[in-house]
């Protein structure tokens, strides 16, 4: 592509970094997919946006198809591309988004596996010095994540104030900057309470952070990732333990018990209720293994097909 072409890209990712400041791991997504546009471009002898047709756009993905890249991937990617035109738009370079109308192939919905309730239990069991300033903040971490369903990002970034113990609530910044209040348990609340006595001598002196690691400065999600995974192994989980699966577990133990598909959606943040309804498949999945088991002329379960979330 023309250089100018390529200057427009560099833009783009300016304006990533500084207006809508996207986390590193999603800036470095953005970069890697534009670039693999641009390399198509190349081949496909397309200089400028401009001349980029929606024709362009599916051979583009047909490509990465014949690549053997994934379904989710491939959306992403179509993703970013569209965000970049409606830049280009914006800036008055462009006066069409051509890959508006283009759809990526869908990536089958994989249903996550929660850990059950007897599993969770397992996992919350504090083991381990119990004044080890690590180990509490641990368990704090574990009980909060379940009490309240955070996402790994929504944990990290929370800030000593954004607790209230009294009152047994959270205040969570989620996706897209949207805030919302979140109940938080008994459990939760008197782990934080030991965690925060602990965290007065480990914390640096200006650090708001309410998790922090040995140095004293906010915990990185790589570092909570590992510290879960080494607990589940510790407590004899036999799946791997990431903090998503604790979000999981969140969602369907609480779908189970209330059935408030309405509630679940505003305790976990989602814009979508058909996000949330992903756990309704998930509950189908044990009714599904109850029939199965009881009724006089239900099919055998190694026949049913369990995941569409209808009776066949």
């Amino acid at each position: 592509m023309q250089h100018t072409a390529q200057q427009w890209i560099d833009r783009f990712l300016q304006h990533l970094k500084t207006e809508r400041r996207l986390s590193p791991h999603t800036f470095s997504n953005y970069q890697r997919d534009l670039r693999g546009i641009v390399a198509y471009c190349d081949t496909a002898e397309v200089t400028d946006w401009a001349s980029l047709d929606a024709k362009h756009v599916r051979a583009w993905l047909a490509a990465r198809h014949r690549l053997g890249i994934g379904g989710r991937s491939m959306a992403r990617a179509l993703s970013a591309l569209r965000s970049f035109l409606r830049f280009l738009m914006r800036e008055g370079h462009l006066q069409k988004n051509v890959a508006q109308g283009v759809q990526a192939p869908k990536a089958p919905r994989k249903l996550p596996e929660p850990l059950d309730v007897d599993e969770m239990t397992q996992l919350l069991s504090m083991t381990g010095d119990a004044d080890d300033p690590l180990v509490v903040r641990d368990n704090a971490m574990l009980e909060l994540m379940y009490s309240a369903g955070l996402r790994l990002a929504e944990l990290v970034s929370l800030d000593v104030g954004q607790i209230d113990l009294a009152d047994g609530s959270v205040e969570v910044l989620g996706k897209g900057n949207k805030t919302r209040i979140v109940p938080v348990g008994r459990y939760a609340r008197e782990a934080i309470i030991v965690w925060q006595q602990q965290r007065v001598a480990l914390a640096n002196e200006d650090e708001s952070a309410l998790f922090v690691g040995r140095r004293g400065a906010r915990l990185t999600p790589r570092a909570v990732q590992q510290r879960f995974r080494q607990r589940g192994i510790q407590q004899g989980i036999t799946s791997r333990v990431h903090p998503h699966k604790l979000r999981h577990a969140f969602a369907s133990h609480l779908l189970e018990s209330s059935g408030d598909l309405r509630a679940v959606q505003e305790l976990l943040g989602h814009a979508d209720i058909s996000t949330t309804q992903i756990y309704t498949h998930l509950d189908f999945q044990r009714l599904a293994e109850v029939y199965d088991k009881a009724h006089p002329r239900a099919r055998n379960s190694t026949t049913r097909k369990g995941k569409s979330g209808k009776l066949p």
